[in-house]
């Protein structure tokens, strides 16, 4: 497959994106042909190499949704849920964009192949920010800021504490794109990352066919009743509600998990007030 260089990319409006980055990449390379209507709705899709099957069950209910509304997906092109969403595009008749974490001319064999060659035949592009650099640690973080600047949203579905994944998510965060993590197994290693993202209120939780900013929260719990007022923290409401610190805490942890409130700094909040 041919390469070509991305001339003058800074002046591209559907690359406007990539201009909100501290260090904005010097060139880009593309494979594939342009079209710059890929850019218009975007959605990153990012994750661990060590994909379980719940992670494939969820890239396969979200990637289809995303497709039907016209959006692109951008991931990594590594195995595990970079790959795994690619292929769920392409399957779901939708166009991906892969941003390789290498340089545009290196070879590529197996089922590596196969993948770059399926996402250029079905309407999508490679990219890459150089010509000839070989993978090293220091380029797939790199390639992640492209990653998050290029999308609006960024969804990451699986991810350990330590993942990679969430490097691209301190950079949606910092770029203000709309960031969203999929809640796992609190026994799957691989999910401690999204389930702290969520925690800690820094993404919102993508729980299925309904954003759950769309869902109603149930207000008849005194605790839900109260935050539904005001933030609190876990001292106030304790306070507030003539309750046992220990009981509102335990609460609290529960109401975390299903997704009902948020927390940040240690005051809590409505999921759907923030």
């Amino acid at each position: 497959m041919e390469y070509k260089e991305v001339e003058n990319w800074q002046h591209k409006k559907e690359l406007i994106g990539l201009l909100d980055v501290t260090t904005a990449p010097k060139h880009l390379y593309a494979m594939g042909t342009w079209d710059p209507t890929l850019f218009e709705n975007c959605a990153a899709i990012v994750g661990s190499r060590n994909i379980t099957s719940y992670g494939q069950t969820v890239v396969e209910k979200l990637i289809p949704k995303l497709v039907s509304e016209g959006v692109t997906i951008i991931s990594g092109f590594m195995y595990g849920v970079d790959q795994h969403a690619h292929l769920a595009c392409i399957d779901a008749g939708g166009k991906t964009i892969a941003v390789l974490g290498w340089g545009i001319t290196t070879k590529l064999s197996g089922n590596d192949l196969k993948l770059a060659n399926r996402i250029v035949e079905s309407g999508g592009l490679l990219l890459s920010e150089w010509e000839d650099q070989k993978a090293a640690h220091w380029t797939f973080p790199a390639r992640n800021r492209i990653v998050a600047a290029l999308s609006k949203d960024v969804y990451v579905v699986e991810a350990a504490l330590q993942s990679g994944s969430l490097i691209t998510a301190r950079l949606a965060q910092k770029l203000k794109r709309q960031l969203w993590a999929v809640p796992g197994p609190i026994t799957s290693r691989t999910s401690l990352g999204t389930n702290k993202l969520i925690a800690e209120g820094k993404a919102r939780m993508w729980l299925g066919d309904e954003p759950l900013s769309k869902r109603t929260t149930k207000t008849d719990d005194p605790i839900l009743q109260a935050l539904d007022s005001e933030p609190l923290t876990a001292d106030e409401i304790a306070l507030k509600l003539s309750l046992p610190v220990s009981h509102v805490g335990a609460t609290l942890s529960m109401m975390l998990i299903s997704g009902q409130i948020l927390q940040k700094g240690g005051t809590y909040y409505i999921a759907h007030a923030r």
